[in-house]
């Protein structure tokens, strides 16, 4: 009796070479309708301990332009600066750094 011999699969891994893994990524806030600007810039003096006009300068592009980065960095980083931005009720996701913004 013979053993019919079974292929091995191979997972399904996204396999990226090193350098992808070590471009920047960064965290964008949102505009929304409930947070007033000025919690959102005390947010960002609280958290990220930006002076009070960099804190303000960028609460202002979120509220001007509907969105900011405030963080690049390694992505566990930038993860996590977005779930702190999500504790304190901001609208804030973690991206690839493009470049272009």
């Amino acid at each position: 009796m013979s053993n019919p011999t079974t292929p091995v699969l191979e997972p399904d891994v996204d396999v990226r070479p090193v350098e992808d893994l070590a471009k920047p990524w960064r965290t964008v806030v949102f505009n929304d309708p409930v947070n007033l600007m000025s919690y959102v810039s005390f947010v960002f003096q609280s958290y990220f301990g930006y002076s009070e006009d960099k804190a303000d300068s960028l609460m202002l592009e979120v509220h001007e332009n509907g969105r900011s980065v405030v963080a690049t960095g390694g992505r566990e980083a930038m993860e996590r600066d977005t779930q702190a931005m999500h504790e304190y009720g901001l609208w804030a996701a973690c991206q690839p750094d493009s470049g272009s913004d």
